[in-house]
């Protein structure tokens, strides 16, 4: 009876193991009769013709209506503005052009153009971007970084102090290309491009800006006439020690600065204690600039040493068409500084706009913003303006100032122009040290030491890039910087393409999850059998012999550990391989010929959709034997137990 009992239990386990066969294998059919994967043509065909279909369903009034709606957001958001917005709006339009006034003037001075440059930049870009841009926060105007780009590499070709025209002439053809620049990379969705300068790569890259930027206004606040075109720190704090010993300097500049610097900064911390007194660190630039401007016209201290601005012209801005120098010599240089520039100013206004569109809880197309961004700065360079892009500190005003759309930029141009057209000449004895104690006083927020110790802390290479830029920028040049952060960034890339990492696993108690031995140390190997995971999206020529000579390094340590036993199969678990080429189908081949020269059988588990599709054309599925070709790890490894015991 017994006997009897135990046949039919032999013969029910012989069912289930029958069953589980047929089902494992049914699941490997699946993988190997997967359809074709679509090539790039037939992607690209069927993308074109999707909107194709979608435009030939609309009539040509709504295809032209959808589209002036998409390059022109305002058609939409404006249909349902409302006077309560409005009454925000203009508010913070005020408030931010109290911070935008002297702020753009400073600005123009760190650019080494004249004062009305930079309100001229206040006036067209912010108009050009209300009406094309879909940040709602965002504030538009000249920022210290770009003016220093601008500065630093545009004076290597031409000294301001000898030409000034023809400097600010070769401005205007930078912001073009800029502008250009901008919009190419809209319209073709070429956004990726700005991801090469990492998060880590902007943090030393800004921190050392702003350092570099604070240095160079030691000219304005000291009073020093004669001043080096460099921006690393060792000739700035040589030029300055020159001056103070072989010319007279007045102390008069830097009390007046000082003082003035204290003063923004104390209205900056009540500001942050009290959110209620947001409006008075926005207008105490502006304040400071009237107070000063007062003190030397009544003291009359120009005539005692206080640098001023004197000539300021005034009124709407000029057309700079004829001035734009496509004839020029150095053309080639000036389209690689507008390159650097439109890189540079995308990245700074696409993560500021970002974060306050987080904040709101709506979407910014990062695509749309660099095609506003780009024809913001072409009809920019074609009036006197110099590039222009999204400003943090601004924008923190604008947003805290409740503004509720871009009508606060448009409102904020209006201002400027109105102070362009009257005010001007007001402004004949504003101090130049004022000016760099702005400059100065904005500069604390582009220096976020709490972010590079944050970087520190969860990535050591990223941090190198970090500190890379940062030292590129202070004892290099701006460019410098740049290049080392991106440079460094691109090496981090390759390295881990080219030596990605090969992993073995094992698969962890009670469960049929299989892991990375060293990160699961309670994971347990298969006697007999090996199972290594490729951690790369891609098996290519760059990484395909490296990729090779790991596994077969790890079979040999394996097979040399007598406790392990002898290794007969090796499991290769493909599931984060996303794509291969002809080099990495050659290396499995090589893998394949070598294992088996060993005694050792190569089975392969999860290779994604593209891979076993070039795998079986290049006939390397029939080569292995499609029966060592299976869906998941859990199902080689229990076939490969089967066979073992059988």
């Amino acid at each position: 009876m017994r006997s009897l009992a135990n046949e039919s239990f032999n013969i029910e386990l012989h069912q289930l193991d029958a069953a589980t066969d047929t089902a494992r294998n049914q699941r490997t059919q699946w993988l190997l009769t997967s359809p074709n994967p679509p090539s790039f043509f037939h992607q690209l065909i069927s993308s074109v013709k999707k909107n194709v279909d979608k435009t030939t369903k609309q009539s040509r009034n709504g295809v032209f209506f959808s589209f002036l709606r998409g390059l022109f957001p305002i058609l939409s958001w404006g249909r349902n503005y409302k006077g309560t917005k409005f009454k925000h709006d203009i508010m913070a339009g005020l408030t931010l052009a109290s911070l935008c006034i002297p702020q753009s003037i400073g600005y123009a001075n760190l650019a080494k153009l004249d004062p009305q440059y930079g309100l001229y930049t206040s006036v067209v870009p912010p108009l050009i971007y209300a009406v094309m841009g879909s940040s709602r926060e965002i504030a538009i105007g000249p920022v210290a970084v770009v003016s220093l780009l601008i500065s630093a590499l545009i004076s290597k070709i031409i000294d301001p102090a000898v030409d000034h025209i023809a400097y600010r002439n070769l401005v205007f053809t930078a912001t073009f290309f800029t502008g250009a620049f901008q919009a190419v990379f809209g319209l073709f969705r070429l956004g990726f491009l700005v991801d090469f300068l990492s998060h880590a790569a902007i943090v030393g890259f800004m921190g050392g800006a702003a350092i570099v930027i604070g240095l160079q206004q030691l000219k304005g606040l000291l009073g020093i006439n004669h001043f080096t075109t460099k921006t690393d720190v060792v000739s700035v704090l040589e030029a300055v020690y020159k001056s103070l010993h072989n010319e007279p300097w007045f102390p008069l500049n830097f009390v007046l600065g000082c003082s003035f610097l204290i003063f923004i900064l104390m209205t900056r911390f009540i500001g942050k204690r009290n959110k209620k007194l947001f409006w008075l660190p926005a207008i105490a630039p502006l304040l400071s600039v009237v107070l000063s401007t007062l003190i030397v016209y009544l003291t009359k201290a120009d005539q005692h040493g206080v640098k001023i601005v004197k000539h300021f012209k005034g009124g709407i801005n000029p057309s700079s068409l004829h001035q734009l120098q496509f004839n020029s010599p150095h053309i080639g240089e000036i389209a690689k500084i507008g390159l650097i520039c439109a890189i540079v100013a995308l990245t700074e206004a696409i993560a500021v706009g970002r974060s306050f569109a987080s904040i709101k809880g709506y979407h910014l197309d990062g695509n749309k913003e660099m095609v506003a961004m780009g024809c913001m700065n072409l009809v920019g360079s074609l009036t006197s303006c110099y590039t222009a892009t999204g400003s943090f500190s601004r924008t923190a005003v604008n947003f805290s100032a409740g503004c509720e759309t871009v009508v606060s930029n448009i409102v904020m141009a209006i201002t400027v122009l109105i102070s362009l057209e009257l005010l001007t000449k007001l402004l004949y004895y504003t101090p130049l040290a004022i000016l760099a104690s702005i400059i100065i006083s904005a500069l604390p927020g582009l220096i976020d030491i709490s972010e590079a110790f944050h970087i520190w802390k969860v990535d050591k290479t990223d941090f190198i890039i970090c500190i890379a830029a940062f030292l590129g920028v202070l004892f290099g040049s701006v460019e410098i910087g740049l290049i080392i952060a991106v440079g460094i960034s691109f090496g981090k890339i390759i390295l881990g393409t080219i030596r990605p990492s090969v992993e073995l696993q094992g698969r962890l108690p009670g469960t049929d999850t299989f892991c990375d031995i060293t990160q699961f140390p309670v994971a347990t190997e298969t006697e007999g059998i090996l199972i290594v995971r490729v951690n790369n999206a891609s098996l290519c020529f760059a990484n395909a012999n490296f990729i090779r000579g790991r596994i077969l390094s790890i079979v040999t340590n394996r097979s040399e550990e007598q406790s392990k036993g002898k290794i007969r199969i090796l499991v290769l678990d493909m599931s984060s391989v996303m794509s291969i080429d002809t080099s990495g189908i050659v290396a499995l081949e090589e893998l394949h010929r070598e294992l088996v020269s060993q005694g050792i059988q190569l089975a392969l588990a999860n290779p994604r959709w593209k891979v076993i599709n070039k795998l079986k054309v290049a006939k390397f599925v029939d080569e292995l034997g499609k029966g060592w070709i299976f869906l998941s790890v859990g199902d080689a490894v229990d076939a490969c137990l089967k066979i073992q015991n059988g």
